[in-house]
């Protein structure tokens, strides 16, 4: 399911922005995926409000944040890189390298998970976070993606 979602215009090379809240607004504003919802303010606001409640910066240098709208009609994430790092508040105290933004229903539970827990499983194999630092073209980074996802979450198998 994952490598269906990261697609020309999921990805943003490199976030300007090393402030939290900025460079969540940055990477909604410039991944293409987020540009047909039905109201992107209302969307960034519900990210930025989940944030507000508690760190989405998980520590070695990954954030999923998200932000859940009844008018979502369909899953979407993008990821935003950040070489510089983006103050987060995470939970080890260390910059984000890797914010990924979810744009959800809150019905789609089963779908956001399921996504969700492939990312997280990704992230934390062995080089894949430099990996993905490493690129500096949007298709290596989806390669990248689908291939670990692939060896990761299918464990090679067709998924």
């Amino acid at each position: 399911m994952l490598y269906k979602l990261f697609t020309p215009g999921t990805v943003v090379i490199e976030l300007k922005s090393t402030e939290k809240y900025e460079a969540i607004r940055e990477l909604i504003r410039e991944a293409k995926v987020f540009q047909d919802l039905p109201d992107l303010d209302a969307f960034e606001q519900a990210v930025i409000k989940r944030e507000e409640l508690q760190s989405t910066g998980l520590g070695h240098g990954v954030a999923f944040a998200h932000g859940r709208l009844p008018d979502v009609t369909a899953l979407k994430v993008a990821l935003g890189i950040s070489r510089k790092g983006i103050h987060f508040d995470s939970l080890d105290g260390k910059p984000v390298h890797l914010l990924f933004v979810f744009a959800t229903n809150p019905t789609m539970h089963i779908d956001y998970l399921s996504c969700l827990s492939s990312l997280a499983k990704m992230v934390k194999k062995e080089g894949f976070r430099e990996e993905i630092l490493a690129c500096y073209e949007e298709t290596e980074v989806t390669n990248k993606l689908c291939d670990t996802y692939w060896e990761v979450a299918c464990m090679g198998k067709a998924c």
